[in-house]
């Protein structure tokens, strides 16, 4: 009786043969699916772990082989390897945390029906999603702007993100209007309202955007690139590891030019360890996002869904 019970739903369907081998195939697919999207993290862990040699012969597929830590105690040795994960770590944190306040405030602001002029500036920010001046005119504007060579670059320009504003607009207008009417009537002011009663209920799609923005900020390099040419100390993580890659890219070229044999020898070994040092970095690089990121999972889920029912 009891396994009867168990074989139906609740709306009174009974669970057939095909539907149990259809649910047990979709689970094989989704885990398949999840080892093969793991896959990459993993081959990465074991070449950063295992012995140089093998992992230059392209010998490590499925396990590692010849166990050690060097490699991550040899990325002491690395310069400008600490600044830059300090850099990386501070435009995360601080761009990530003003984003989300300026996002926060903008998108309640175009809520208010009497908001000066609300349509045609939130119709101007719609815009810039789909059209931009280009790349130069943007360098000329942050060098006039005096902000190349500066850590704020990393910071001002990307506190007005549309879409972001836009996730919490729409996240926004499905809060019941009774709430604000009530402490409206209570006396409470805008801001008091934005912070007391906005601002807490909005906290799944607020959760979602700091995702984005701090897996932004992250893995952003060109930025780095771009305006901070000159300013080593202010390269990002993922500008070193651009680095690294170029540099090994030139020695392979070394290689295949006909240098003398002591030459090649010398830009064989310098290309065996940039290659290891890359594995290393880019692990170490992706390590936080993957810690992070499964414990902001629910709100992610929850805001972007919340955040999209209306346009």
């Amino acid at each position: 009786m009891r396994k009867q019970k168990n074989e139906l739903n609740h709306a009174g369907y009974k669970r057939t043969a095909g539907d149990r081998i259809f649910e047990n195939l979709n689970a094989l697919f989704f885990v398949l699916f999840m080892l093969l999207c793991l896959f990459p993290f993993y081959y990465l862990l074991i070449n950063t772990i295992s012995d140089n040699d093998l992992v230059a012969r392209g010998s490590i597929n499925f396990w590692p082989v010849g166990l050690t830590i060097s490699n991550y105690i040899a990325l002491k040795n690395v310069a400008d390897l600490g600044v830059a994960f300090l850099v990386t770590l501070g435009r995360t944190v601080i761009g990530t945390i003003t984003m989300v306040a300026v996002s926060a405030f903008a998108g309640y602001l175009v809520t208010k029906q009497e908001m000066w002029n609300r349509k045609f500036f939130y119709r101007m920010l719609v815009i810039t999603m789909y059209f931009n001046a280009g790349l130069i005119p943007m360098y000329l504007n942050i060098k006039m702007l005096g902000l190349t060579d500066t850590f704020w670059v990393y910071i001002i320009p990307a506190l007005v993100m549309p879409f972001n504003i836009i996730l919490v607009k729409t996240y926004i207008e499905s809060i019941p209007p009774d709430l604000e009417e009530s402490a409206l009537i209570d006396g409470a002011g805008y801001l008091k309202i934005f912070t007391s009663i906005i601002v807490p209920l909005s906290m799944p799609i607020l959760a979602t955007i700091a995702i984005f923005g701090a897996v932004g900020h992250w893995n952003a390099f060109i930025d780095s690139l771009i305006y901070n040419q000159t300013a080593i100390q202010l390269h990002t993580l993922q500008h070193v590891l651009y680095t690294y890659l170029n540099k090994t890219s030139n020695l392979a070229a070394m290689m295949n030019s006909g240098a003398d044999a002591a030459a090649a020898a010398q830009a064989a070994q310098a290309a065996l360890n940039n290659k290891v040092i890359k594995y290393t970095i880019s692990m170490v690089t992706i390590l936080p996002i993957l810690m992070v990121y499964p414990f902001m999972t629910r709100y992610f889920q929850k805001g972007i869904m919340l955040g999209a029912v209306k346009g």
